[in-house]
């Protein structure tokens, strides 16, 4: 009877280890970036703007875009299976106003598989920008942008599909700034 409850001891702790790592897996994996570790900089921001969107909230806003306006419609079928648009833009009057461990506590979120930076601009003197993309198999499972400059710094992260040929169309919509996206299908050939 000992050795049964023994074993049944050990399969129940290997069975927590197991649900435990899933989990955490499943954490590690999830496209929402975390940016609570920015609000204490709203106090020392000039301007803040927070947007918090999930899949029940877009779905209700996106009732409102008109579906005979091509715009309005296709803004509508790209939010169609998103789970949320996060944006965090914190403006400041002076510089110096944020530390590098601000930029690090995001980017670390996205450093390890499954993101990928897939764009990376540096400057001395205006804004960086990094963009990150969490690959799902071959799909593309959420978008990271963070962009940080001398009196800015910017989140944006969309969670869920997102079909990189039509993400310029969420431009403007939902909180989410003019990123000067443009896809290859829009662009005009040079002949």
């Amino acid at each position: 009877m000992k050795s049964i409850h023994i074993g049944l001891m050990r399969v129940l702790t290997l069975g927590s280890f197991v649900v435990v790592a899933a989990a955490t897996t499943a954490m590690a994996q999830d496209a929402r970036i975390q940016t609570t570790s920015l609000d204490a900089l709203a106090v020392k921001a000039s301007q803040v703007v927070d947007v918090n969107l999930d899949e029940r909230l877009m779905q209700f806003a996106a009732k409102f875009l008109d579906n005979k306006d091509v715009d309005e419609a296709a803004v509508k079928k790209m939010v169609n299976g998103l789970k949320g648009i996060h944006v965090k833009v914190l403006e400041f009057d002076a510089e110096g106003q944020y530390s590098p461990a601000d930029v690090e506590a995001l980017r670390s979120q996205v450093r390890s598989a499954p993101w990928s930076r897939i764009v990376g601009i540096t400057s001395r003197k205006e804004t960086n920008v990094e963009v990150y993309l969490l690959m799902k198999g071959p799909e593309v499972g959420g978008l990271a942008v963070i962009a940080f400059g001398p009196k800015e710094l910017m989140v944006v992260n969309i969670v869920g599909p997102v079909d990189l040929d039509k993400l310029s169309k969420l431009e403007g919509s939902f909180g989410i700034p003019e990123l000067e996206i443009e896809s290859e299908k829009s662009k005009p050939k040079n002949n």
